[in-house]
């Protein structure tokens, strides 16, 4: 791979410019990389892909990598596109959220062997700084500069609170790359104004150039709207099972599909580029060049096996209405359960308002038969075929 290359797919824009990195690419440096994430959730999704895969290519070109888990500043929480302050988590919400943020991230991302990506938390350095150093480090930016910033504006225009801490976050996020004396930071678009002010506190406390490349937002281009959004629900998890990944990208809109596809798969752009004009010019179905995506980002994440396995369970479920071969199972004792409990005992659902939410919407099934009545006594012994939705099969016997 040619280090330019590293700087065409998914790249909205670079800091100082697009000539200035490719130079200290072509000239060999190796540039220290970050790339961080706040755990506000305990999932990456695949708007998280764009960053990682872009940060897979800089590794495999020899760069050090760095993945920095905010867990102080996730305290903070990030205002970015928000139109209100961050519910604050405590720290065992945090601890909590980012304990599997590397198994999701080493699906992209190499942790051992030669070149090795490493781990980082900001709290070791943001949990020793005082505050006289805080006030230090607020000094080298005005209100008027932190005021400007459009998702502010929006809330001076609709009356609503700013919260004093909320101007800190950029701060607190532009004190990592001082820290960890940082060349170059990876992020999406949206995050463009908090890896500025790193850019500047670089020149400040280290007199030193900091890169930035900003990624494009994987967003439905009929909407505009992101198509990974916490806040609204649809995500479709790093760590959730292929098949579940496959059919939540089918799910997708239509216009979404392409978008995917460049920011969330390796899928070759000449075949993506291909794809599409087959769509636009009525010479394949949208739904068929979508299975390819799917599987292009099942492969991705997973492998080729996975992806493989995923198409084929998945024409099964939608296309033949079969149940799929392979069926998880779960023992549990010999007891009368009322349907609401066995849902979350056996984490079909993840409390009893969902199973109940499941249950009343006619989403459950035992042995092909919909059960209704939330307080519904089951008895374990023989074993049942427990169905929640479309796609979840789940074998319980004693």
């Amino acid at each position: 791979m040619k280090p330019v290359e590293v700087l065409e797919r998914s790249v909205e824009k670079i800091y100082p410019s697009k000539e200035a990195l490719e130079k200290a690419l072509s000239e060999g440096r190796r540039l220290r990389i970050y790339l961080g994430a706040d755990p506000t959730g305990p999932h990456l999704h695949l708007g998280h892909l764009t960053n990682l895969l872009t940060l897979k290519k800089l590794q495999e070109l020899g760069h050090e990598i760095i993945f920095l888990i905010g867990d102080f500043t996730a305290q903070i929480g990030d205002p970015t596109d928000k139109l209100a302050a961050r519910k604050p988590l405590s720290q065992k919400e945090i601890k909590e959220n980012y304990k599997t943020f590397k198994k999701q991230v080493s699906r992209i991302i190499k942790f051992s062997g030669a070149n090795a990506a490493k781990v980082k938390f900001n709290s070791k350095w943001l949990d020793k700084m005082k505050f006289a150093d805080a006030i230090l480090l607020a000094q080298n930016f005005t209100v008027q500069q932190m005021i400007q910033r459009d998702m502010f504006q929006e809330r001076i225009k609709a009356d609503k609170p700013i919260g004093v801490h909320e101007f800190l976050y950029p701060l607190m996020q532009g004190y990592d790359s001082v820290a960890m004396d940082i060349d170059m930071e990876i992020g999406g678009n949206d995050q463009t104004f908090n890896m500025l002010v790193g850019r500047d506190l670089m020149k400040i406390y280290k007199n030193k150039e900091k890169f930035v490349l900003t990624t494009k937002l994987l967003i439905n281009p009929k909407t505009g709207r992101k198509l990974m959004n916490k806040s609204e629900g649809g995500l479709i998890n790093l760590d959730d099972q292929p098949v579940d990944i496959f059919g939540k990208v089918m799910a997708l809109a239509d216009e979404a599909m392409f978008e995917v596809a460049e920011l969330s798969t390796e899928m070759p752009m000449n075949k993506i580029s291909s794809l599409k004009s087959a769509v636009l010019s009525d010479k394949m179905n949208p739904r068929d060049a979508k299975l390819e995506i799917a599987k292009a980002v099942i492969q991705t994440i997973y492998d080729e096996k996975a992806a493989d396995m995923s198409k084929t369970e998945f024409l099964k479920l939608f296309s033949k209405h079969e149940k799929p071969e392979a069926i998880l199972t779960c023992k549990l004792p010999a007891a009368n359960y009322k349907l609401i409990d066995l849902l979350v005992e056996t984490k079909l659902a993840s409390s009893k308002s969902e199973a109940r939410r499941l249950i009343e919407q006619g989403g459950v099934k035992i042995n092909d038969e919909k059960r209704t009545n939330p307080d519904e006594i089951i008895s374990i012994g023989k074993e049942i075929v427990l169905q929640v939705g479309k796609r979840h099969f789940l074998k319980v016997s004693r």
